[in-house]
Order: C-alpha cells, then sequence, then structure tokens
C-alpha cells in the first residue's frame, strides 16, 4: 500500500492473510478544508473533485484493500490534464497508481481469519494534511477500536531537510537508509530515531515507520464502515455523525451515479438549518438589544420628568451644551482620581465642569460652581518663592466656613453624611474666600439609629482619623480631619513635611499622645466657639490624638515622646515652623 516497498519493507497491514470472501464497505469521506482538495483511492480507481464542507461516499465492493489520499494544490490546463503539489497521480481524475510523496494515506484491509477489518492512517509516504479515521458511529460498536486520529498540521513544524511543496516528505524515502527507517540494526533505536521520533509525537495514532504496528494498527468486526474526514476540527476528538448524504457515489468501475431526490432534500436541509438557525439568533438577539435600548430611553425620559417636578433638584444640562460652554473641554482646571475639571462660560454665569473617566458608551459630567480662588492649598502653605497673603481674620474665615459645612452634613441632613476626605485639596474659595466643601465621591451614610459604620479606608493619609485602623467609623472621623486642616492654616505647613526634622515631619505629633474620638467635640459646638456664643472648657483634656511616630498600619509595639507643653505649641511659636511668612505677626 506505500512506497515502503522501495526500502525492502513494507507495511504490517500487507502482511495480513485475506479470508476467501469479504463484505463491501462504505467510506464517508468529508473534505473540512476551507479549499477544493481531489481525493483518490486505489485500486478501486476512485477520485473527484471535493469541494469544502463536501461529503463523498466510497463504495470498496469485493475489493479487499484500499489507500485513500487527498491530492493538493491542484491545476489543471484546457485538455484536463492537471498536477497537484501533492498526492498527483499524472492528471487524472481517477487514479491508477499511487500518488507522488508526500501525502498522507488511510489504509484498509477487508477481513481476516478473526473476521476482522484492520486499517490505520500512514505517515510512511509523508504527510499532507491531517486526518481522522474512524468508524461508523465514532465507537464502532462491540469488538472496535476508535480508530487513529491526526488532528496536528505537521507541516509547520516539518524539519527543513524534509520540507516539500505542501507537505513533510518521510526520512525513509529522502535519506534511503536503515536508521531513518527503522528497519534491520536500528529497529530497536526506532522510539530514539529524530525524524521518525517527530512523526510520532506530533501523531501518536500515526503509522510512521515500518515497525510502528503495536499502536498503529486499528480493528474492526468485518462489515463495519468508515468514515475519512480530511482536516478535521481541531478541538473535536470525534467529527460529527452521522454525516451528510453524498453528492455523487463512485462505484468500483470508476462510473458515477446521481444520488436520490431524498438526499438532495437531505442535503438542502443541512446546508439550510444552520443558516436558518443563525438567522434566528440573530434576530432574537436584535430584539432584545432593541428592546433594552428602548426599555433605557424611556427609563430616562421617566426620570427626566420626575426631576423636573421636584422643587430645588439641580439644574440639568445635554452633553452639547456642556461641550460647548468649556470650548471643546480645552481649559483644564485640574485633576483627580475620578477625573478632570474644565473652565466653562454658560450664559453670565462661570462654570466648573468635572469629566469623569471610565465612563464606557456615554459621558458623565457634573457641574460645579466655579470657584476663582482654587482650592485651599495654594493659599495656606508657605513658600519661599511665595508670601502667603490671608490674614487672620481669613483664616479664621475660612476654618468657620469649613466647620459649619462639616456641621450641616453631620447634623442637619436626614442621614449622617461623613465627607471622610476633608483636606485643603477639597476645600474650595470664591472671591470673597468663602469656603467650600467640594469632592464627595468618598463619602458615607450613617443612618441616625447607627453608632458607627463599618467601611474599608478611605481618605489621604496624613488625615486620616486612627480609628481607620478597625475599619469602624463615624462622622468624627471628619472632625479629626478638621483638626488637621486647621492646624495647617494657623501654622502655614503641610501636616507632613520630610523638610522638616525627623521629629517634625508629622505636625500631629506635636500635640498629645493618645486617642479617644469620643472627646472630640461636635462640629455645631466648633461652629459656636469660633462664632463666639459659647466658650470652651479650659478644663478640657487634650488627649485626643496619635503621637506615635510610627506608622498607622501596625498596632503593637507602640512608643511615644513626652508631649510638649501647651504653651510650646501656641502664639509666636508657629513661627519656627513658617519663618518666611512671618504668620505670627499678622
Amino acid at each position: 500500500m506505500t512506497q515502503m516497498a522501495a526500502v525492502g519493507v513494507s507495511s504490517p497491514l500487507l502482511l495480513l492473510l485475506l479470508a476467501a470472501t469479504s463484505e463491501a464497505t462504505t467510506f464517508y469521506i468529508t473534505n473540512g478544508f476551507p479549499y477544493t482538495i481531489w481525493p483518490a483511492a486505489l485500486p478501486i480507481g476512485g477520485g473527484m473533485q471535493l469541494d469544502p464542507g463536501k461529503p463523498w461516499t466510497l463504495n470498496t465492493g469485493d475489493t479487499n484493500a484500499t489507500c485513500l489520499w487527498a491530492r493538493t494544490g491542484c491545476s489543471f490546463d484546457g485538455n484536463g490534464t492537471g498536477t497537484c503539489r501533492t498526492g498527483d497521480c499524472g492528471g487524472l481524475l481517477a487514479c491508477k497508481a499511487n500518488g507522488r510523496p508526500p501525502n498522507t494515506i488511510a489504509e484498509f484491509r477487508l477481513g481476516s481469519f478473526s473476521s476482522q477489518d484492520f486499517f490505520d492512517i500512514s505517515f510512511v509516504e509523508g504527510f499532507n494534511v491531517p486526518m481522522d479515521f474512524l468508524p461508523v458511529p465514532a465507537k464502532g460498536g462491540p469488538g472496535c477500536s476508535k480508530g487513529p486520529r491526526c488532528g496536528a498540521n505537521i507541516t509547520a513544524q516539518c524539519p527543513a531537510s524534509l520540507k516539500a511543496p505542501g507537505g513533510c516528505n518521510s526520512p525513509c524515502t529522502v535519506f534511503k537508509q536503515d536508521r531513518y527507517c527503522c528497519t534491520g540494526s536500528a529497529a530497536s533505536n526506532c522510539s530514539t530515531t529524530d525524524y521518525s521520533d517527530f512523526f510520532k509525537k506530533m501523531c501518536p495514532d500515526a503509522y510512521s515507520y515500518p515497525m510502528d504496528d503495536a499502536t498503529s494498527t486499528f480493528s474492526c468486526p468485518a462489515g463495519t464502515n468508515y468514515k475519512v474526514v480530511f482536516c478535521p476540527l481541531t478541538n473535536q476528538a470525534t467529527p460529527p455523525s452521522p454525516l451528510p448524504a453524498p453528492p455523487a457515489e463512485v462505484t468500483p468501475s470508476g462510473s458515477t451515479t446521481m444520488k436520490p431526490k431524498s438526499s438532495t432534500v437531505r442535503t438542502l436541509v443541512a446546508i439550510l438549518a444552520p443558516i436558518g438557525g443563525f438567522i434566528f439568533l440573530f434576530l432574537v438577539i436584535f430584539y432584545f438589544c432593541k428592546r433594552r435600548t428602548q426599555r433605557r430611553r424611556e427609563m430616562e425620559e421617566e426620570e427626566e420628568e420626575e426631576f423636573g417636578e421636584l422643587q430645588g433638584t439641580p439644574m440639568r444640562f445635554t452633553f452639547q451644551q456642556l461641550k460647548a460652554a468649556t470650548e471643546q473641554f480645552t481649559d483644564k482646571l485640574g485633576e483627580g482620581g475620578f477625573g478632570s475639571v474644565f473652565k466653562g462660560q454658560f450664559g453670565d454665569e462661570r462654570i466648573a465642569v468635572k469629566r469623569l473617566d471610565r465612563a464606557e458608551k456615554s459621558h458623565r459630567l457634573l457641574v460645579y460652581e466655579y470657584m476663582p480662588k482654587g482650592s485651599l492649598d495654594r493659599w495656606i502653605y508657605c513658600r519661599h518663592d511665595k508670601v502667603a497673603s490671608l490674614d487672620w481674620s481669613t483664616r479664621c474665615k475660612i476654618i468657620t466656613h469649613i466647620a459649619k459645612g462639616l456641621s450641616y452634613l453631620h447634623e442637619e441632613c436626614a442621614k449622617r453624611i461623613a465627607h471622610l476626605d476633608v483636606k485643603p485639596q477639597n476645600i474650595l474659595l470664591d472671591d470673597d474666600f468663602n469656603a467650600k466643601l467640594s469632592d464627595f465621591g468618598l463619602c458615607k451614610l450613617i443612618d441616625r439609629d447607627m453608632s458607627q459604620v463599618v467601611t474599608r479606608m478611605r481618605g489621604t493619609p496624613g488625615y486620616l482619623a486612627p480609628e481607620w485602623l478597625t475599619s469602624q467609623i463615624t462622622e468624627k472621623a471628619d472632625i479629626y480631619s478638621f483638626g488637621v486642616v486647621v492646624m495647617e492654616i494657623v501654622s502655614g505647613r503641610k501636616n507632613l513635611d520630610t523638610s522638616q526634622s525627623e521629629e517634625s515631619i508629622h505636625l500631629i505629633t506635636l500635640l498629645e499622645e493618645k486617642i479617644d474620638c469620643k472627646k472630640r467635640p461636635k462640629m455645631s459646638e466648633v461652629v459656636k466657639v469660633l462664632e463666639g456664643t459659647m466658650t470652651t472648657d479650659l478644663n478640657i483634656e487634650h488627649n485626643f490624638v496619635v503621637t506615635t511616630p510610627a506608622n498607622f498600619g501596625s498596632t503593637g509595639n507602640l512608643s511615644s515622646s513626652a508631649p510638649p507643653l501647651a504653651s510650646d505649641v501656641s502664639g509666636p511659636r508657629i513661627s519656627q515652623y513658617c519663618k518666611p511668612c512671618s504668620v505670627h505677626n499678622r
């Protein structure tokens, strides 16, 4: 069956003794390639053009031995004479001789003394196409092995010395030496021979060299039918079964008979059913997508109507209005963790528009009152190149406004609102240095009947209250942050300043060492004290902050230094932190 006879050996299938009679066997052949192939069969003389996805039924008749292979890369002249890159047999449609290697061969012998069929996929002539050679059904019934499969494309990794147009040559036929064919004295080293081992690793089921018969020959009871699939699906163990009815049938004599009308109907159904299923699935998906879009539009319209009836509802803008108001988002005022802020003009009013990032397939924008003085941090930190321009009355005014804003959030809303990111960068100033809290992206709602909430840590290092270590917080976390901001406003320096000496890097360490969030006053009390309507308790303990220089991420082995006296952080003492500004003289 193969060219192995050229080197003095033959396939083990040729050594099988044949029974006197045998049954006719049917082969169902399918082309899984995206291009046309020309499969051939010997000694039946069969051969035909097989387009992509098309099946072909081949009856063996009384023939006992059969070879099947796929010719690829074929072209024919005006006289019908053609050549193929692999498996060529002189341009004949019905081949009378073996094809020219390299080609992958499906070998088959019918019946033996044990009434068995024997079959294999042979690489002895080389390799040109992946192939499945399987009983019908896939397992073939009792006494039938599964059949060989070679779904790998060996040509992709074919050694350069074996490369051929459209395939991968066998080392036996190229070098004609026993050590490559695993015969004679080299038979014991078959598994370690480079080229033979290459074929075997890529397709373990295949018959790849003359001594390779133990694991590469398969059998089924006589009378079993088979299917051969050229280029099977790579992720499928076996091709679908049963196969569609063939368009034509080649008899042993080589003549072609037309398929019956019922077969034509079945073929049309097999082709049109998947197309119809795809169209139906597309229509279902289209319907649900359209319905979803319509529902979203209805919800937006309902929301628009609902908001339109409420008093005090913020004004709503279209994206095009804001795009025009900001002149295509050109004048950027700043950016944060969630988006960028742009300056705009809407009518006679200046606005600030925050454009949120990562808002897929939609525009998320927030419109704010424009605060021309910017954020507080631009005005309170002393710099050598800029002298702070805030007098004490203005600083007091800003502190009071911050306190009023927090008091409103904590005590006057239906639910307590913890801002959780109070810092100078989130405090904005208008032309008259009126202060307003901004950026509520990290805020948390707390029910009035709850003493505290558990939440993950959020905020900015340096302004986080120590109770964040337990993740159990209240609105008093804002009061701690407020205290840090007040210290920064008064001292004119950042709470974390690496330019200071080691003991003064943390502004907070200049105060007392212990922490008790319950001792922090309400913001409404702070407002009254600032406005002079309430006096402070002079006997109040000042143990309300941690002075540990260690990282707040660790709760063990805390150490502290002796706290400075109250007089050490009052009045003119501030000048040592802000010498260029002479804040204590203002």
